[in-house]
């Protein structure tokens, strides 16, 4: 008899996006603590592996004004995982940090000491970016070009693991009479000289409880995908549709043998809304409800902004699509933004024979092409998708994003958790002790590459 493969989720705080609606009436604060405590323990009371917040380096601009949706600020991910950690006790902290931007020795010493404070809970979703707008704010600028990125990405976390790994485990002992001390003879100075980096020296932070955090890596290209296969444990993947789904699964993996490691080193988990009722008519009603709430007048004009990259202001919501053409040859009205669309007049196009044959007007339209990947549903039909997803391995499990702030996990936690459980193929407690990469089932195979590259 098989043993059934175990279900992997993570908590998404709902951010500064289309996904959350502000305008719910329990929504509070994306700067109060107490949003992120609720958030956090309710997390923690349905076992998941981990929370997981994003990192904006600017506010959004679009027309030279802040966008609607980032009014609600953007707080520092390092020292809210800090706070949280002393409200938590099992839950993983994964933070979104940036590689273009930052320096491996800094970056290395803050995620080394959450991985300390956490007693071994803490991950790092490791981004890059090449978007000068972003830059302008730090040294280095914009200047990257978007495949040299990568390669400052990979030598940073590479850079980043020698520093970690420069400490042994027992390179600090208990002496009764001068306390703790360290055994210089355990401590190896890092000598790294590379393309990107060079750092010479001794790192200030003893080997940590996890030897160093769990990595995260949610790039979608193809570059973004090597980087997965050689660096990452878990991969944030944007494919949440079952085919597209297992297809991005089975590119991922494919590329971790080329390298040298095995499937059983990293797992793979979309993103993914949800939205539940009593019956399935119900779960459809209230995900139109929802999808018309994230999508407000003004967000589906600054979506079409954001392609026709023109003022769009003065066309009307509910009618039909703009009869200008985008205008690809005038500097972006929008900055801050990741934006995927290399041939704006061919996308503008499809959306008019689509809206044509579909009579959508303008919002309609803009509340299909953005709908994200999610499970709708009653509590049982998506416990049943959720395992069947990671039974057919078209995913390891998947990052919850709910739509509202902070009380948006709580249902799934109370109606959808349980269900799970009752399958068998979720936790019902965490393993006392155990450290986010004991949580995740990566421990062995880490120890064994990190016995290799040691």
């Amino acid at each position: 008899m098989s043993t059934k493969r175990q279900v992997h989720l993570a908590a998404h705080f709902p951010g500064v996006n289309n996904t959350t609606i502000w305008s719910d009436e329990r929504a509070e604060s994306q700067i109060a603590f107490s949003s992120f405590e609720h958030f956090a323990r309710n997390a923690e009371r349905g076992c998941f592996d981990y929370l997981f917040l994003a990192e904006g380096l600017r506010l959004r601009e679009q027309k030279g004004r802040i966008h609607d949706l980032d009014v609600v600020g953007r707080p520092n991910t390092l020292a809210i995982l800090a706070a949280l950690a002393g409200v938590t006790s099992h839950i993983g902290l994964v933070g979104t940090l940036q590689t273009t931007f930052n320096e491996p020795v800094e970056l290395a010493k803050q995620l080394a000491t959450l991985d300390h404070l956490t007693d071994g809970r803490a991950g790092w979703n490791v981004v890059t970016s090449s978007d000068a707008f972003h830059g302008a704010n730090f040294r280095r600028g914009g200047f990257l070009d978007h495949a040299d990125r990568y390669t400052r990405a990979a030598e940073f976390v590479e850079t980043a693991r020698e520093l970690w790994d420069s400490w042994e485990a027992d390179a600090v002992v208990a002496d009764p009479a001068s306390g703790r001390f360290a055994d210089r003879s355990r401590i190896r100075d890092v000598d790294h000289h590379g393309p990107q980096f060079d750092v010479t020296g001794t790192f200030p932070v003893p080997r940590s409880p996890q030897r160093h955090p769990v990595v995260v890596q949610a790039g979608d290209s193809d570059e973004g995908r090597d980087l997965a296969a050689r660096h990452a444990e878990v991969v944030f993947s944007l494919h949440t549709e079952f085919e597209d789904a297992r297809t991005f699964y089975d590119d991922v993996t494919a590329r971790l043998e080329r390298v040298g490691r095995s499937e059983a080193e990293l797992l793979v988990m979309p993103g993914a809304t949800f939205t539940l009722g009593d019956t399935q008519a119900e779960a459809e009603e209230h995900s139109r409800a929802i999808r018309r709430a994230q999508v407000s007048p003004a967000t589906a004009i600054a979506f079409l902004e954001q392609v026709w990259n023109r003022d769009l202001s003065s066309y009307d919501v509910d009618g039909p699509l703009p009869d200008v053409e985008p205008d690809v040859d005038a500097e972006t009205i929008t900055r801050g933004r990741v934006r995927h669309v290399r041939d704006p007049r061919a996308l503008v196009q499809d959306w008019r024979d689509r809206a044509a044959a579909e009579h959508l007007s303008i919002r309609e339209l803009v509340i299909q092409v953005s709908t994200r990947g999610g499970f709708v549903g009653t509590p049982s039909s998506i416990a049943a998708e959720i395992d069947r997803y990671v039974q057919e391995r078209a995913s390891d499990g998947f990052v919850v994003v709910p739509h509202t702030n902070p009380y948006g996990l709580d249902e799934f936690v109370d109606r959808v958790v349980p269900l799970l459980q009752e399958r068998g193929v979720y936790r019902e407690s965490y393993d006392e002790g155990a450290t986010l990469r004991d949580t995740l089932g990566l421990s062995g195979a880490v120890r064994d590459r990190q016995a290799v590259s040691a």
